[in-house]
């Protein structure tokens, strides 16, 4: 069996900065530190820091006053940070860049008095953080066929962002109808979807065709990840998205010569030498990385950790 290694994979700069500041925020506070929803959605990396003495929750309720609590990497409402202020929290904001951008980009054109369309999934912790800085202005546009059941008073006040982690073929199967229906509608300067989403669905979009099987290492909440599996079977290859090594069923493989492996933004490396190694000790596998993109980009850690991280 050969083994496609697809490059780049796995973790992006906003989770690596996340984990990060998790990791730094632990030996500084220690244990329990809270942290508002799973720090990236990801199975392994949320039992690791669980063991480690995190403590995830969905309500701040259950975070005790004057507790430290950690944002994650998907952003929060303006909401959770008044009531994170109100409880007296020692709150870390973790929230990856490319998803503050997403928000400042709502807050300005709420301000303009836009309407504001945003594409994404409707729960999704991103989503929820986004439409927390203006509910009034902004409507979630899921589908193509949403965009013809859109009503709004003023279409030449109209704007649309993404969700930063959607399929790339199917927010612009949004954009292209909304850009149809209302030819004024407003962009965002640069495109919502983060550049490690793309660069990720890029490479299995080039090597699928390659592989008889795709196996993403992704959790079933990670949309990033999802949106991988989708690829490779809308492209006529058996895909499937897999924790780690014990989910990989022999069916699968069999009659199988070539197998490419990939991995989305919140999943770790960890989790993709496991499946390398099973791989290698049960179909000899050989594994040929194949790289598509090179990236380079890093984020800074929070303002309150840098400079605990330097002691």
């Amino acid at each position: 069996m050969k083994v496609l290694l697809a490059s780049p994979r796995g973790f992006c700069a906003g989770v690596n900065m996340a984990i990060d500041s998790l990791e730094i925020a632990l030996r500084a506070f220690g244990p329990p530190l809270y942290v508002y929803h799973e720090i990236v959605h990801n199975k392994y990396v949320v039992t690791h820091f669980r063991e480690k003495g995190v403590v995830f929750v969905d309500h701040l309720e259950e975070v005790p006053h004057g507790a430290t609590l950690l944002f994650s990497a998907h952003g929060v409402s303006p909401e959770v940070r008044q009531a994170a202020r109100e409880r007296k929290l020692t709150a870390i904001d973790a929230t990856c860049p490319l998803v503050t951008k997403v928000h400042l980009e709502a807050i300005k054109y709420a301000k303009q008095g836009y309407t504001i369309f945003l594409i994404g999934h409707e729960g999704h912790d991103e989503v929820v953080g986004t439409m927390g800085e203006a509910p009034e202005a902004i409507v979630l546009v899921e589908s193509p066929e949403d965009v013809a059941d859109l009503k709004v008073a003023d279409e030449s006040k109209l704007a649309y962002l993404t969700q930063t982690t959607l399929s790339v073929d199917d927010a612009n199967r949004i954009i292209s109808g909304l850009k149809e229906r209302f030819p004024k509608i407003a962009s965002p300067p640069k495109d919502d979807i983060c550049y490690a989403t793309q660069n990720r669905q890029e490479a299995v979009a080039l090597l699928c065709g390659e592989a008889e099987l795709v196996l993403v290492l992704g959790s079933q909440n990670s949309s990033n990840s999802q949106r991988l599996a989708e690829l490779a079977r809308e492209r006529g290859v058996a895909a499937h998205l897999i924790d780690g090594a014990s989910d990989i069923q022999a069916a699968w493989l069999k009659g199988v010569d070539t197998v490419l492996i990939t991995a989305g933004a919140s999943a770790p490396e960890v989790v993709v030498e496991e499946c390398l190694d099973f791989l290698r000790d049960e179909y000899d596998a050989t594994v040929e990385v194949r790289t598509t993109r090179e990236e380079s980009v890093s984020f800074p850690l929070p303002k309150e950790l840098r400079a605990v991280s330097v002691k």
